[in-house]
């Protein structure tokens, strides 16, 4: 160990910033990581006094009652390189202490190049168990490896099996040994897979934790509540109380009159330190300006976490910006989490908390679905929606500016909620798009996420939110969600319409789908939206305008026992009586007939909805069976085909048969129910089910649902025009389609052999570091372009510079004829319509007559930049690039060079890192991919080869985020092997990744 004296020779740093991060602890709460400096000293006194003997004794090997002067002055004088501390903190005082030390083989004090360091803990033995040492080992491992250590060693008391637990459970890769009465752990502090697995496997349960904290508290206190009524802390109160609320209530109200304690019945409250007992929730509706003393009472107290109703933050411009991050700051510096400022509120319908602590005045239903908002108006709107259509709630936050807690958080707890089958999410922002992508990945694999983007053209952040702004095409935005499973929605009501049938119906094994009704024109609309949809309608079947609730049923039940179909569409228009006028109570009779088929259904379930054109009375129907209905799950089980011949090239996951006329409808007795006509060949075998537990399954709570059990539910979505019905159930069986494929074959990123990483990171670092360069980035030259991808086996055909034409005629001695003669000015590359290209010239008088045309046509040489390269075989000419957006990471793409993506924006686009699957889809999901599979006669190109150059390219991104964009054009793919004749590499210093390292909360 180094002495004070031999610490004070090392040369200082400064204070590294960055370092600094909010964690959420195991149990919810949350922490402040920051590094240890001298200023400290007292701090670290007052923590060490309220640590045990036995946590001194493991931490020391011995007795050790009290730190010295010369402790407190070398565990608080550090250089941030060779001597790192870094502390927990809540409320300003340290709850747990790290600090590394570099050694050298001998296990002395050493400096760079030495790379191990010994590690050591302290944790406050209050706050033992709250995953605070964890927390500190991710932090300081970053810390570590930024400056160029990669082992730690830690010497721990084999009585101390916690600490031996902290370091075992991190998924580093390690060694242990049992050397003079103690355990000695060599940790390398490579990222592993399963490091990094541990590491979002606790960011899970520890934000999932937060948020539950917020949902189910055990006591509220509303600070704000009027002495008169109105207003809005009144309001919120109101609302508790009405909703009936299952725990303690307290209001606050800072002028409250001597002798007054009550408020609308509750104990009220001068404070929060009046009420004398825990508090784990408090609702904050007091002017922006005395927000901080409510919150310094909260926290002073013990609240756990924060609504914030309170307007006048950064939606009102600059000063209210700094007061938001204030406010954060303050809440953090309490381990508190804060729900807006300017929120609507939250809701949870769990029976054992009934907490509506917003604004809504009436507590929606409850239900299965978990509904989350950045607007609180449109948080209005739809939870009106949904109740008009019978739809219950598991939970409901709307977030205001959302400061702190944001989707991402309500996606970590609805992951494993087994309350809620389908989380819908209105946005206006996404503050960590990385995170948001592979958080909804992850929760579309088990319940499907609908999702809503306002703002998704203003090109900029709504007021109040602090985010990274995207420059791609919103088109691109949502081909990225749908990567990852996402349900992308236009509009609240199709959120809601995709919602409703998500939560009350099964999910389908295809995209067949039966229409019956007894409207032959409704019938025939539907057909041509499910066909506009991509569906595979069969033919209508008429019941006529005769058809009784019984027809309805009889036809419903042969229906869903038909192995043609894999969903039913029940079209329905009013009966007109005698006299001219529509039959009352009809509407009832029909809805029960409708449910009693489904409910009697044998074999696997299928979906059901109903398209009704003014029948208010089946809708209503329809929607209270929702509301009445017993609570439990309802089984949602993904059925996978038995047999499914293979994609045709250039096929979208849900396609439809070629444009065909409507098919006349199969007209049926109104007195008796026919079966289907038999439907044209299908492409998909009825559907078997998958086994219990397995992906693709929902199931009750805390368990998978019976594949192939009768849909039980007795709620079927109504929509009142087919166009609605037909979208929403086509965005389920692309949902259902993502499902089987991900469970069946998630891909995987290859590894390559012939990848130099060490060398391309050296060519990377001088391109950056050359004298002269610019900061903003630099575009690499033809031989660092040349040389950067080769290392990575993507070979660049050469191009040699022909400033005349005797040049051209020698450059075409070394390459061999036939050549092509091309120009490379900035106006005319990749421009062969302005004839800036000459294609096959195998003389050399054919050369310098190509070379004469370019010059007399277009313009001197010295502006024409011509250059001359060899011929390739004959192919596809494509386009293959990667950019890095601000807000959604890299992002691989792909199209046919030409007017296909430059005019019609035929691209196809997937995340970096790209997998095997991932290649595959993005060649063959482009409208034009029918041109890369013989299409007319032609003959195929070699779509492996291509496939394997958008992995290699996606690698080159994914390890070196220096390389800000490429851009390969043209790639010429060929029967056999392909050509890369243009490439373009830009290098910038990387940007910051919100998604690697330690955990941490959004910085303020």
């Amino acid at each position: 160990m180094q002495s004070a004296s031999e610490q004070s020779e090392q040369p200082e740093h400064a204070y590294p910033d960055h370092w600094e991060a909010d964690v959420v602890l195991r149990d919810g709460g949350t922490a402040r990581i920051r590094p240890i400096t001298a200023a400290d000293a007292e701090r670290l006194v007052s923590f060490y006094e309220q640590v045990s003997d036995e946590s001194k004794y493991y931490r020391f090997f011995a007795p050790y009652p009290r730190l010295s002067a010369k402790d407190v002055h070398r565990f608080t004088h550090h250089d941030f390189v060779d001597r790192v501390g870094l502390a927990a903190t809540v409320g300003g005082e340290f709850i747990a202490t790290v600090r590394y030390d570099r050694i050298n083989a001998q296990g002395r004090p050493a400096s760079a190049p030495a790379d191990e360091a010994e590690v050591a803990f302290l944790v406050q033995d209050a706050h033992q168990g709250r995953g605070v040492a964890s927390a500190l080992l991710e932090h300081i491992a970053a810390v570590a490896r930024e400056r160029g250590i990669r082992r730690f060693v830690a010497e721990v008391l084999p009585a101390n099996t916690k600490m031996i637990k902290v370091f075992t459970d991190a998924g580093y890769t390690q060694k242990r040994s049992f050397e003079d009465g103690s355990v000695r752990l060599h940790l390398d502090l490579e990222p592993t897979d399963r490091s990094l697995a541990v590491q979002r496997a606790r960011e899970q349960r520890a934000e999932a934790r937060s948020v539950q904290r917020l949902l189910a508290p055990g006591s509220v206190a509303v600070i704000g509540v009027g002495r008169a009524p109105g207003g809005v802390g009144r309001t919120v109160l109101r609302n508790l109380l009405d909703a009936g609320y299952t725990g303690r209530v307290h209001a606050v109200n800072s002028a409250l009159g001597e002798g007054r304690h009550e408020l609308e019945g509750v104990p009220a409250f001068r404070s929060v330190a009046g009420i004398g007992e825990a508090v784990d929730l408090a609702v904050v509706a007091v002017p922006a300006e005395r927000v901080p003393e409510a919150v310094a009472d909260c926290g002073e107290h013990g609240v756990r976490g924060l609504v914030v109703l309170s307007a006048g933050y950064a939606e009102s411009g600059a000063e209210g910006r700094e007061r938001q991050r204030a406010l954060v700051r303050q809440a953090r510096s309490y381990g508190m989490r804060i729900i807006g400022p300017n929120a609507f509120g939250i809701i949870n319908t769990a029976e054992s908390v009934r907490l509506n602590a917003s604004l809504a005045p009436q507590m929606p239903a409850a239900g299965r679905i978990g509904l989350f908002t950045q607007s609180g108006a449109i948080g209005i709107a739809l939870l009106a929606g949904l109740h008009r259509r019978g739809a219950g709630l598991s939970s409901f936050l709307s977030a205001g500016n959302r400061a702190d807690v944001s989707g991402n958080d309500l996606l970590q707890h609805w992951y494993d909620d087994p309350a809620t089958d389908v989380v819908l999410l209105y946005l206006e922002s996404i503050g960590n798009p990385r995170k948001f992508t592979r958080l909804a990945r992850r929760t579309a694999a088990v319940k499907p996420v609908v999702v809503v983007k306002g703002a998704r053209h203003s090109g900029s952040a709504p007021p109040g939110h602090r985010v990274p702004v995207t420059r791609i095409p919103h088109a691109t935005v949502s081909a990225l969600l749908r990567q990852a499973g996402v349900i992308r929605v236009d509009t609240v009501t199709e959120l809601v319409d995709a919602g409703i049938l998500l939560a009350d119906q099964p999910l389908p094994a295809g995209p067949r789908v039966a229409i019956l009704g007894n409207s032959e024109s409704l019938g025939l609309l539907t057909y041509d939206a499910c066909l506009t949809e991509g569906l595979r309608p069969l033919r209508p079947l008429d019941l006529t305008t005769a058809a009784t609730p019984a027809d309805f049923r009889g036809a419903l039940a042969a229906a869903l026992a038909d192995d043609a179909c894999d969903a039913v569409v029940v079209t329905a228009i009013p009966w007109v009586g005698e006299n001219g006028a529509t039959e009352s109570g009809d509407g009832e009779v029909l809805a029960a007939a409708l449910r009693s088929a489904v409910a009697t259904a044998p074999g696997p379930a299928k979906p059901v909805v109903v398209v009704h054109v003014e029948m208010g009375a089946l809708a209503d129907a329809l929607a209270e069976a929702t509301r009445t209905r017993p609570p439990g799950r309802t089984t949602q089980t993904v059925r996978e085909p038995e047999a499914k011949p293979a994609s045709a090239p250039g096929s979208t996951p849900v396609s439809a048969p070629p444009p065909v006329s409507a098919p006349p409808p199969v007209s049926a007795s109104p007195s008796v129910s026919a079966p289907l006509a038999p439907p044209a060949p299908a492409t998909h075998a009825e559907g078997e089910p998958r086994e219990p537990g397995g992906p693709g399954e929902q199931g009750g709570p805390g368990e998978p649902g019976e594949p192939g059990e009768p849909f039980t539910g007795g709620a079927i979505p109504a929509y009142p025009a087919a166009e609605r019905a037909v979208r929403a159930l086509a965005e389920s069986v692309r949902y259902a389609q993502w499902r089987r494929q991900a469970a069946a074959d998630p891909g995987r990123v290859p590894e390559f052999d012939t990848i130099d990483e060490n060398g391309a990171a050296a060519l990377i670092e001088r391109a950056l570091g050359q004298e002269g360069a610019d900061t903003r980035g630099v575009t690499l030259g033809v031989e660092d372009t040349l040389g950067l991808l080769g290392r990575y086996g993507i070979d660049v055909l050469p191009t040699l510079p022909a400033p005349t034409p005797d040049e051209a005629v020698r450059a075409a001695a070394r390459l061999g004829f036939p050549v092509a003669l091309k120009t490379t000015a900035p106006h005319l590359r990749h421009r062969p319509d302005l004839g800036g290209v000459r294609l096959d010239l195998a003389t050399e008088q054919q050369l310098r007559t190509a070379y004469a045309e370019l010059t007399e046509t277009l313009g001197k040489p010295e502006e024409l930049q011509p250059v001359v390269q060899a011929m390739v075989p004959r192919g596809v000419d494509t386009v293959v690039r990667s950019a890095i957006d601000p807000a959604v990471g890299a992002v691989l793409s792909f199209g046919l060079a030409g007017a296909a993506s430059e005019l019609l924006g035929d691209m196809s686009h997937r995340l970096v890192p790209a997998t095997d699957r991932d290649a595959a889809e993005l060649v063959r999901s482009i409208r034009t991919a029918p041109l890369l599979f013989g299409w007319r006669g032609s003959a195929p190109v070699d779509t492996p080869a291509l496939e394997e150059l958008l992995l290699r390219v996606s690698r080159l991104v994914d390890d070196h985020p220096e390389v800000v964009a490429i851009s390969l054009e043209p790639v010429v793919v060929a029967p056999r092997g392909l050509s890369v004749l243009g490439a373009t590499v830009r290098l910038a210093p990387p940007p910051p990744r919100t998604d690697l390292g330690p955990r941490r909360l959004p910085s303020y």
